[in-house]
C-alpha cells in the first residue's frame, strides 16, 4: 500500500505518532509503542523515516536515548516483521547519527542483510552519512546512489547535507552541500537547517554577505526554544563575521572586500 505525506488526515496521524512516542519514553519499552503505532498506520518507509527521525531526537534530548534502550542486534537481524525492524534501525541509526558516532553507525549498517537495506533507501542514507562524515570519498558516490532510489525526499536529503556538512574535508564539499539544499522543497528557503548548511557552505566559498544573510534568516526562522540549534546558528554567524574580518585584514590598505 502506498501513502503520501500530503494527505492532511494521514499527516496528522504521524503527528500524532510522534505525540504518542515523546509521552512514553519513562518506559523502556517506548521503541515497542511506536512500533505498533506504525504497523497500525502501514507507515512507509518515507513516514517512517520522518516519524523517528524526530523522536529519535527528542528521545535523545530528554535523556531517554534509543541507545539505551535497544541493542544491535534488534537492528540488523531480520526482526519479526518489516516494519519492527525498520523502526528498530531507523531509531538507532538516527541516534547514532546525532551522536555523530560515524563509526559504529558504519559497522551497525554493515551487519544488516542488504535484501533489507535495498527496501530501505533512508538507512542507506546514513550508511552514507557515516562515510561522509569521515571525510571519505566513497561517501559520496553512496550518496549518489541514494539519491537515484530516494529522489528528493526531505528527510533523506537532510541526513546527506548533515554528512556532508560533518565531512569537512570532502572534495567539492560546498558544491554538494548547495547542490543538495537546492534538492529541497523552495530551495531550502523556510528551512532554518537547511540554511545553515548553505550558510556554512557560502562562508566556505569566501561569499560572506550571501552567508551573513543566509544565516541571519536562519536564525529568523528557527522556532523559539530550540536553544541547542540555535547556538549552533550563532556560532556559524561568528564563524561567517570572522572569516570576513580576516578576508579585511589581509588586503592592501585602502581596499575592501566586497
Amino acid at each position: 500500500m502506498t501513502h503520501t505525506l500530503s494527505t492532511p488526515d494521514r499527516a496528522a496521524a504521524l503527528a500524532r505518532a510522534v505525540s504518542h512516542a515523546t509521552t512514553t519514553f519513562a518506559d523502556p519499552r517506548w521503541p515497542a509503542c511506536l512500533v505498533e503505532v506504525l504497523q497500525d498506520l502501514d507507515a512507509t518507509w518515507q513516514e517512517s523515516a520522518q516519524v523517528c527521525a524526530g523522536v529519535a531526537w527528542q528521545a535523545r534530548a530528554t535523556g531517554h536515548s534509543a541507545l539505551g534502550v535497544l541493542h544491535p542486534d534488534q537492528i540488523t537481524g531480520h526482526g519479526p516483521d518489516p516494519v519492527t525492524g525498520r523502526t528498530y534501525r531507523h531509531l538507532y541509526l538516527s541516534t547514532l547519527r546525532y551522536d555523530f558516532r560515524c563509526r559504529t553507525l558504519e559497522s551497525v549498517v554493515g551487519k544488516v542483510p542488504v535484501s533489507v537495506l535495498n527496501r530501505d533507501p533512508y538507512s542507506w542514507a546514513l550508511d552514507a552519512f557515516a562515510r561522509l562524515g569521515q571525510s571519505r570519498s566513497e561517501g559520496l558516490a553512496r550518496m549518489e546512489r541514494v539519491l537515484d532510489t530516494a529522489g528528493d525526499h526531505p528527510g533523506t536529503l537532510h541526513v546527506l547535507l548533515h554528512g556532508v556538512w560533518l565531512g569537512g574535508l570532502l572534495p567539492r564539499r560546498a558544491h554538494w552541500l548547495l547542490a543538495l539544499v537546492d534538492r529541497l522543497p523552495d530551495g531550502g528557503a523556510g528551512d532554518p537547517i537547511a540554511l545553515f548548511r548553505k550558510s556554512s557552505a557560502l562562508r566556505s566559498l569566501g561569499r560572506y554577505p550571501e552567508a551573513l544573510d543566509t544565516i541571519d534568516r536562519a536564525l529568523e526562522l528557527l522556532p523559539p526554544g530550540d536553544l541547542a540549534v540555535h547556538a549552533d546558528l550563532v556560532r556559524e554567524r561568528a564563524l561567517v563575521t570572522a572569516a570576513h574580518d580576516l578576508t579585511q585584514l589581509a588586503l592592501p590598505v585602502g581596499k575592501v572586500a566586497p
